[in-house]
């Protein structure tokens, strides 16, 4: 409901009526706003409950990108020196398994499954750099859900597909240098797509 904007970004999410239109108790209602909290989608205010977070900005879109390219490019790196086989495994599953999915469509049941991989591929990633500090701070950004949140139409499956096939491959030959650039070319890419889309709908 947050991400297909049924709750609108900035309004006020009643735990009661949200329970009454989904036919549960209030329980897991609490629960799942709790979660929502912690992935940055709804923020908690004293004496005025929860209320979904505003949609990024321009300006935050690029700030976004910025702390990613500082963080993500050097955990791909590592990870072509680092991964053990388990973690290139898990890698190489992820990219597969988001070739033909749709990255598009009419609510968040038609590509949250593409969004889910797409965060996770780089969550892989970043875990298997053997550095848990850069990969905990890559997980804090909760990237995927703030972008594809702004709109269900990102554009970008076919290319996202091709872009992480580079990164894998670099990793795979345990090339540092190879796996950084392949990493920094796509989020470059990612954001010009991003950017774009504010440009069409002139904000």
């Amino acid at each position: 409901m947050v991400m297909d904007h049924v709750i609108q970004p900035g309004a006020r999410v009643g735990i009661e009526s949200i329970s009454r239109s989904l036919g549960v108790s209030a329980t897991p209602v609490r629960e799942a706003l709790a979660r929502l909290e912690s992935d940055g989608l709804v923020v908690k205010r004293s004496l005025s409950g929860y209320r979904a977070t505003e949609l990024l900005t321009r300006h935050s879109v690029e700030q976004l990108f910025e702390m990613r390219l500082l963080l993500e490019p050097p955990a791909a790196a590592l990870a072509a020196e680092c991964a053990g086989d388990a973690d290139l495994d898990r890698i190489e599953t992820l990219v597969e398994e988001m070739q033909g999915l749709p990255d598009k469509g009419d609510s968040y049941a038609v590509y949250g499954r593409f969004a889910a991989l797409d965060q996770r591929f780089h969550e892989a990633l970043a875990a298997a750099s053997g550095r848990p500090l850069l990969a905990a701070a890559v997980e804090r950004l909760h990237t995927h859900l703030h972008l594809f949140r702004l709109s269900p139409v990102t554009g970008g499956s076919p290319a996202t597909v091709v872009e992480h096939g580079r990164i894998l491959r670099a990793v795979l030959r345990r090339n540092p240098e190879r796996a950084g650039e392949a990493m920094r070319h796509h989020l470059e890419q990612s954001l010009h797509r991003q950017l774009d889309r504010y440009g069409r709908d002139g904000v």
